[in-house]
């Protein structure tokens, strides 16, 4: 079974910043596409940033230049350092993996954007940012 645990949350002041970790159990497949999403009170569970298995990256347009995802392969994390925090960027955040088989062009970007409307998957529980003005 595949767990993902994330932790580094926070309460933080505009401007700030704060990195994100979702351990992940294991991996079924060496195909695959992981990243962070975000539900605020009241709205829908959005695509923040993700990364394949070939190393693509996508960024949601609010985040880009700001957050920057990354991961440790040996260590099986999945980072999320988040620069230039907003009071906008409050949310629940969610760590997912996707297992595939197989990967095309563009699959990632495809990835984020629909990914956090569904369930397809794994997720973790969540973690709480809240940044304040």
């Amino acid at each position: 079974q595949v767990q993902l645990v994330e932790s580094g949350g926070g309460s933080v002041e505009a401007g700030g910043s704060l990195r994100l970790s979702c351990e992940v159990s294991t991996f079924t497949s060496s195909t695959y596409c992981m990243g962070w999403f975000r539900q605020a009170p009241g709205k829908e569970r959005r695509g923040v940033a993700a990364v394949d298995s070939d190393g693509h990256t996508s960024y949601a347009d609010s985040v880009k230049g700001r957050f920057t995802i990354s991961e440790d392969n040996a260590k099986k994390i999945l980072y999320l350092e988040m620069n230039g925090l907003k009071p906008e960027d409050t949310a629940m955040y969610y760590c997912s993996v996707d297992f595939l088989p197989r990967l095309v062009p563009g699959e990632v970007d495809r990835w984020l954007a629909v990914a956090g409307l569904t369930n397809f998957g794994y997720w973790g529980h969540g973690i709480q940012v809240t940044v304040s003005s």
